[in-house]
Order: C-alpha cells, then structure tokens, then sequence
C-alpha cells in the first residue's frame, strides 16, 4: 500500500542530501550566502577601482588632520607588481630619500644617509602618521581570504545611501597590513564604499571610506579617507592622483641595490 507520508519523508531526505552536496562542491557555507569563488571574483573586481594593473606607478598625496585641523601633507611614488611587492619612495621635503621596500612578508626602509637597509616588521609598517601599509595599495584578492556577511546597505558622510554587500577578510599571509578587515561594496559594481581595519589583537584600528572619480578615463578610488579609532581626532586623507601601468627593473626591487643608489625618481 502507497504511504504519502514515507514517500515525501524519504523525498525530502533525498533533496536535503542533493543540496548539502552542493553546497560543499560550491564552497558555500550555510551562512555565506555567496561561494568562495564569488567573492574572491568581487575582490578582484574591487582592486581594479584601486590599482587597475598588476605592475603600476601610483602617485599618492597624503594630507594629515588633528582635530580637524591641517598637520602635514606629504607625497609618495608608489611601484607595484605581482607576487605582494611594492618600493615606496618618499617624495616630500621632510621625509626626501627615504625608500621602503616591500617583498611579500619581508620590509626594509632604507634611511638617505645610511648604506644598511633596515628589516622592519609588519607590526613596524603600521607605525607612523600615515602608515606605509595604506599607502601601498596592497590588493584584498592577494592578501585576504574573504567571506560574505550579508546584503547591506551604507550610508556615507554626506548622507548618500548605497546598496552594499559586506563582506570580512581574514588576512592569508603574516605580512599583511591588518589581520581583519570588514568591507563593504557596493551592490552591481563592487565598487569599496567602506572598511573596518582590525589589528591581530582584536583592536578596531582605523575606519577607512573610499572616494570614488575618475583616472585616465577609467572609475577609481582617487581617495580613501581614514579614520583613527584609537588616537582620536586624528584623520588621513590619502588621495591617488596617478595611477598609470608600469613596470620597474628587478635591481630596484634589491635593497641592497637601493641602499646603493639615491634613487628619489624614476
């Protein structure tokens, strides 16, 4: 004898089994919403509206505020190229001929009058009034393994409300700049609207917000605005008034070659 009941007990198994397959194949979890695939494919997205090519020279002005007052401003030459390495070069009068240099998790700032480059740690390129790991542009695809959180919305400082989805990073690598990262982007362009910046002791380190323009005819991020959570009343503005495709010669990606040669602009 047909029983209804059995039947659509045993359908409903079937279906609950199909699905969880699916899911595991997808590399979805019951809470992400989006696969692991997905995301990275929306990070990716998002690094294009920062840095647009894999090897690039981006030029970067660096105005500093306490209590909404101007403390300084100084400029960076920023090279790029794949692998998580970067060479900043300090352009401003107070800071001229100093050089960092940035090989996957191993730093170096080299000092104008000294010929020894210095190892410093990841915790040491976070220290300073402008940090050098927000200056360099490191690429959230690269760096981060990220995870959606769920679909948002953002309301930024002028009152503009954004469609988001919010997404976190868990950092992959012990060099990279913040061990957390909330981020959120906007819905359709991936476009970065915002991110909390978290330090590997848990601390809310700075509040980053993303300005979006023009560059060479293409949109970017020609600003992102940082907001000190720890040293109140302190803000960054670091805005990206170049970003054009370039490659450098291996030699200065050497510290010691750089400890060689006062190279200031290339």
């Amino acid at each position: 004898m047909f029983n209804r009941a059995m039947f659509w007990t045993g359908q409903l198994k079937r279906l609950g089994f199909a699905l969880a397959l699916s899911v595991v194949a997808g590399g979805v979890s019951a809470q992400t919403g989006l696969s692991v695939d997905a995301v990275d494919a929306l990070l990716q997205q998002a690094d294009q509206y920062r840095q647009g090519s894999d090897a690039a020279k981006v030029v970067s002005v660096v105005t500093l505020y306490q209590d909404g007052e101007l403390d300084k401003r100084r400029q960076y030459h920023i090279y790029t190229r794949p692998e998580r390495e970067s060479l900043v070069l300090f352009q401003s009068a107070a800071e001229a001929g100093q050089k960092m240099l940035m090989l996957g998790d191993n730093y170096w700032l080299l000092m104008p009058k000294s010929r020894r480059p210095i190892r410093i740690t990841p915790m040491q390129k976070l220290l300073g009034e402008a940090s050098v790991g927000d200056i360099s542009t490191l690429t959230w695809s690269q760096d981060y393994q990220g995870q959606w959180v769920a679909d948002t919305e953002v309301v930024s400082a002028d009152g503009t409300q954004y469609a988001a989805q919010q997404l976190v990073l868990t950092a992959k690598t012990s060099g990279a700049s913040y061990a957390r990262i909330e981020l959120w982007l906007a819905q359709g362009s991936a476009f970065p609207l915002k991110a909390n910046l978290y330090l590997r002791s848990g601390k809310l380190a700075k509040q980053a917000w993303f300005t979006q323009g023009v560059l060479d005819g293409k949109p970017r991020v020609v600003a992102m605005t940082l907001l000190d959570q720890i040293q109140s009343g302190k803000k960054t503005v670091i805005e990206y008034q170049q970003i054009v495709p370039m490659t450098l010669a291996d030699k200065f990606y050497n510290p010691a070659y750089l400890s060689r040669n006062p190279v200031s602009e290339l």
